[in-house]
Parts: structure tokens; C-alpha cells; sequence
């Protein structure tokens, strides 16, 4: 092979791999994900937890302690019936309470005309309500009217 052959090569394949570190950060979950802003109690223990949860799952979260939740609440549009303890936003979408994550990105993936989700209450056994017990529950969707419709079940 010759030294101009073997040079293009090179070059050629330098740029390839240029190309492919490129793709793969472009790509990568940990760029793709909005941030996640969290409005809590300073003292409420499954609120850090759901905190915890959503970092290990790769979402940049921000959160905020907060006294005055029913504040927040109001603000985000939230009905009494669909509220749980910590409100967030993402990209958007209020999030409120112990919503899964892959739901989330079901959410933000298909960006339907809505205020938000909500998992109302605190279900034993959902992200950040982890324990010995686990019960069924339902993500809701809801609107700026009040009305809330079954988004997914767990």
C-alpha cells in the first residue's frame, strides 16, 4: 500500500470515528433529557426519594424546597382531587407526584394537549413510595378545565 493510500485511509478513518463519538453523545439519553424542576416540603422524605429515583433513571433535577405547596399547586393548575406531595415541570408538563418515569417519557414523546399528569395520593409501591407492599394505581392526564382522563396504570 502506498503512503497516500495509507494516509486517506487514515484520515478517512479519523473522520469516521470523529462522526461516531458526534452521533453517540448527540444521541445519548443523558443530552436528551429535559430538566426536571421539583417543588417539595423541605422535610418530606418520598419526595427526595422520587428525587433519587428520577437521577438514577438519567433526568437533571432541580429541585426547590417549598412551605407553601398549595401555592405551587394552584399556580401549575392542579385540581384538589389529583393532588399528591411534591409538584414538577418538565419540559412543558406539570408532573405531579410519584409519576413513573417511563411515563414521562411517554408524555414528552407523544405531547398531548394537556396541563399535565398526576398520580394522586401516595401509592405504596410507587417511585419513591417503595416498600414491602405495592398497589395498583392509575397516571392520570388532565386539562386546564379540570378535566382528567387514565393516562397509564401501574
Amino acid at each position: 500500500m502506498s503512503r497516500k493510500h495509507w494516509t486517506m485511509l487514515t484520515v478517512l478513518g479519523v473522520a469516521a470515528t470523529v462522526a461516531g463519538v458526534f452521533l453517540i453523545v448527540k444521541t445519548s439519553p443523558a443530552s436528551a433529557t429535559p430538566t426536571v424542576t421539583v417543588y417539595k416540603s423541605p422535610t418530606c422524605g418520598c419526595c427526595t426519594k422520587w428525587v433519587q429515583y428520577m437521577r438514577r433513571r438519567g433526568y437533571s433535577v432541580e429541585t426547590h424546597d417549598v412551605r407553601e405547596m398549595g401555592a405551587v399547586k394552584g399556580e401549575n393548575g392542579i385540581p384538589g382531587t389529583l393532588q399528591s406531595c411534591h409538584t414538577a415541570v418538565v419540559d412543558g408538563y406539570v408532573v405531579e407526584g410519584h409519576v413513573p418515569a417511563d411515563v414521562i417519557e411517554q408524555l414528552l414523546a407523544e405531547r398531548p394537549p394537556a396541563v399535565g399528569i398526576a398520580v394522586p395520593g401516595m401509592p405504596e409501591g410507587s417511585p419513591g413510595m417503595e416498600g414491602t407492599r405495592w398497589e395498583r394505581y392509575d397516571v392520570l392526564l388532565f386539562d386546564r378545565a379540570g378535566g382528567a382522563r387514565v393516562y397509564a396504570q401501574r
